[in-house]
């Protein structure tokens, strides 16, 4: 099972911790990535039931589906957090996009029409 990254930062001494956090900030690719929190790319194709060829393919991609994504980064610990920026307009967070459906509900919903994602601050 996948750990979440806010655990594993937790408990990394604050010196190490610091240098993690800036290093995520500096960060270009997945691989990048992925060493900063210090997974192999071993680790991530057992999270994920691939190969590890599969999980190097991802890494070179440079264009992959929404979902790949979201499964790459949860097999990490993380979160994937998709956020629409317009001018004059707050940012908005898409949610529940590139996740599986969850099983629907068949009520009314309170939504206005075209207010699916959530405005964030």
């Amino acid at each position: 099972m996948a750990k979440n990254l806010n655990d594993v930062l937790a408990a990394l001494p604050p010196k190490r911790r610091a240098k993690v956090e800036q290093r995520a900030g500096e960060l270009a690719t997945l691989k990048d990535l992925r060493l900063a929190v210090e997974h192999t790319q071993q680790d991530l194709a057992a999270s994920l039931g691939v190969g590890q060829d599969t999980i190097s393919r991802i890494e070179h991609r440079s264009d992959l589906l929404l979902s790949t994504l979201r499964r790459y980064i949860q097999a990490m610990g993380g979160e994937l957090d998709l956020v629409a920026r317009f001018p004059n307009r707050p940012p908005v967070l898409l949610d529940h996009i590139a996740q599986k459906p969850a099983a629907k509900v068949r009520a009314a919903s309170t939504k206005p029409a075209g207010t699916r994602g959530k405005a964030i601050a």
